[in-house]
């Protein structure tokens, strides 16, 4: 169970309650018209799990990797690495997961030096199918691992794309398994699609309980279950100007690259030039508690007010760890957590910081999960990618597109 709160004074006028039924109809009119896809993701990639859970049961060389690589970069990387991290104390004997992302030499050295090819299975991810960074680094995979293209080798490729994309048709040739993405999906919406669930589902997650967490947050969403959404987007909406930063404080270490998935959500998606050619978009911005709280928390207590925070906390870690009853000479202050858990202690630390924000007057919402389920990963997936399609909506942007990042790629090509 995932519950929300708004922790500031805030009623919706005349103007902002159009403006929020606006925003609802036209992601109403997304949905059935097909403009963006990932509404019906949480249902229709049931049959992609299906087929990949049969594919794995089959394929000896998935049965025998115990490593499978995934080479890709952004939306193609950053849902899946995020899940992974999340779910992985729960799941001990789920096969290693390897994220070739950025196209720094030593990183890509070192991990190279980690991997077995004749125990691993490589997955290779471009929506567009010509991603610079995720080519460059699969030729670096097909020559260090001297994989034979036109051999046995192929059977430990996977290739997942858009279909009759340069990458669809050079695993055409050399006969490498493929899964497509839907044209009208994007890549930073993409976690719920084959992006995320075949590499995820291989590694021996239960990737159709993130699914049905998913699907049921839609299902509530269009069934006008969940204004807390509409009201969030609309303060976002309607105050960016003055709030300019929207922060998730996550309190949990693996909750990190979560953050940094909505970044790539957030950043990408709203962060445009509006039909007024207006700059528009709050910046997001990733914290994990308690860490953040020695160093942006200064920022945000005494800093410009223009920031709103969100805190995410997780009540049950599903581990008793204790705080030792000790007491250490001179440093008998700290007593006071003594025979407590670390999961309390961690808690209290973010109810206090929370506590702390509200009473300097910052607009703070909180997302507390009972626990970190594959239902809770799936409905917060959900969550924050409707809250972005409904803040774009409401800015009269294109949520969608990414022309912004396009001009740096048309200057790097002529940097060769």
């Amino acid at each position: 169970m995932v519950t929300y709160e708004k922790r500031f004074n805030w009623e919706a006028d005349d103007a902002a309650v159009v403006l929020m039924d606006e925003a609802f109809g036209r992601l109403i009119e997304e949905k059935e018209k097909g403009v963006a896809g990932y509404y019906n993701l949480p249902e229709d990639s049931k049959m992609i799990v299906t087929e990949v859970n049969a594919y794995a049961a089959s394929n000896r060389v998935v049965q025998e990797s115990d490593t499978i690589v995934v080479i890709g970069i952004g939306g193609s990387s950053l849902g899946a690495k995020a899940i992974d991290a999340m779910l992985r104390p729960k799941y001990p004997e789920a096969k290693r997961l390897i994220f070739l992302e950025n196209p720094d030499p030593v990183e890509i050295s070192q991990k190279f030096e980690t991997i077995q090819k004749d125990k691993t299975l490589f997955i290779v991810i471009s929506k567009s199918g010509t991603t610079i960074e995720t080519m460059s680094i699969f030729k670096a995979v097909i020559a260090y691992f001297d994989l034979d293209l036109k051999g046995d080798d192929t059977e430990r490729l996977i290739a997942i794309t858009d279909e009759g994309s340069a990458l669809c048709r050079f695993a055409d040739q050399y006969k490498i398994k493929t899964y497509t993405i839907p044209h009208n999906v994007g890549g930073r919406f993409s976690v719920l699609s084959a992006v995320g669930m075949v590499p995820l589902s291989l590694a021996g997650y239960d990737t159709c309980s993130i699914l049905e967490g998913g699907a049921d947050m839609v299902q509530r969403f269009f069934d006008a279950k969940e204004e807390h959404l509409l009201l969030k987007a609309g303060f976002i909406a309607t105050h960016w100007e003055t709030y300019r930063m929207n922060v998730l404080f996550a309190y949990g270490t693996y909750l990190e690259d979560f953050t940094k998935w909505y970044v790539q959500l957030w950043g990408e998606s709203l962060g445009k030039v509006d039909a007024n050619g207006k700059r528009v978009g709050p910046t997001p911005l990733g914290q994990i508690g308690s860490v953040d709280q020695h160093s942006f928390l200064q920022m945000i207590i005494e800093g410009p007010r223009d920031k709103m925070v969100t805190f995410m906390k997780i009540d049950d870690f599903e581990n008793r760890l204790m705080i030792p009853d000790i007491t250490l000479e001179h440093i008998e202050k700290s007593n006071f957590v003594n025979g407590h858990t670390f999961n309390e202690l961690l808690n209290a630390e973010c109810d206090a910081t929370c506590e702390s924000v509200v009473q300097q007057g910052v607009p703070v919402d909180t997302i507390t999960l009972d626990r970190l389920s594959e239902a809770n990963i799936g409905e917060l997936i959900l969550y924050y990618e409707l809250l972005t399609s409904l803040v774009g909506a409401m800015l009269n942007i294109n949520t969608y597109d990414q022309p912004g990042v396009e001009l740096g790629k048309r200057i790097l090509a002529q940097k060769f």
